[in-house]
């Protein structure tokens, strides 16, 4: 796999694409069932009970939870009854149910976001440029990138000229 100490003709080869005239129609449709879409594989998403019970793992809830236990048994011994342990754990269980709607609402922006800023990208492809999403990337695309462009994928430099490379983005 080392594609940065192989010379472009190898790797032109190795994915059958034309440099000049990029990836025929045949060729994308194999490469994209092969390789796949371009883009990072999402984790799988927890359940809504897997992240209420994520909600008990705070150093801080555990104290309340201990607190409503030692309050419950001292109102039992005392014959006060457990309606301080009570309040206590509505409150734990308050603060959960609030986390998880939270957590719910920071995950559904982070997607609306991620949608909304999906970069497009140009290629050649069947001897004509196309502007098409960068996910739709495959291995062989010969990628076009003007000034101001993100580089939408690990990519090889065929040529370039006055290449400048801003990698503020990286260091986030």
């Amino acid at each position: 796999m080392n594609y940065w100490s192989k010379n472009i003709t190898e790797i032109a080869n190795e994915f059958e694409t034309d440099l000049e005239d990029g990836l025929n129609s045949e060729k994308l449709i194999e490469n994209t069932q092969k390789y796949g879409l371009n883009e990072l594989e999402a984790k799988k998403k927890q359940s809504l009970f897997v992240k209420f019970l994520n909600q008990f793992k705070d150093f801080m809830i555990i104290v309340l939870i201990i607190a409503a236990i030692v309050s419950g048994y001292v109102g039992i011994k005392e014959g006060e009854g457990l309606t301080d342990s009570i309040i206590i754990m509505i409150v734990v269980i308050m603060n959960a149910i609030i986390g998880v709607a939270q957590e719910n609402k920071a995950e559904k922006s982070l997607e609306a976001l991620q949608k909304m800023s999906a970069h497009m990208t140009k290629v050649i492809r069947n001897k004509n440029v196309q502007i098409i999403p960068a996910r739709e990337l495959v291995p062989g695309d010969v990628v076009i990138l003007d000034t101001g462009d993100y580089v939408p994928a690990d990519l090889r430099l065929i040529s370039t000229q006055n290449l400048k490379v801003q990698e503020s983005a990286l260091t986030r």
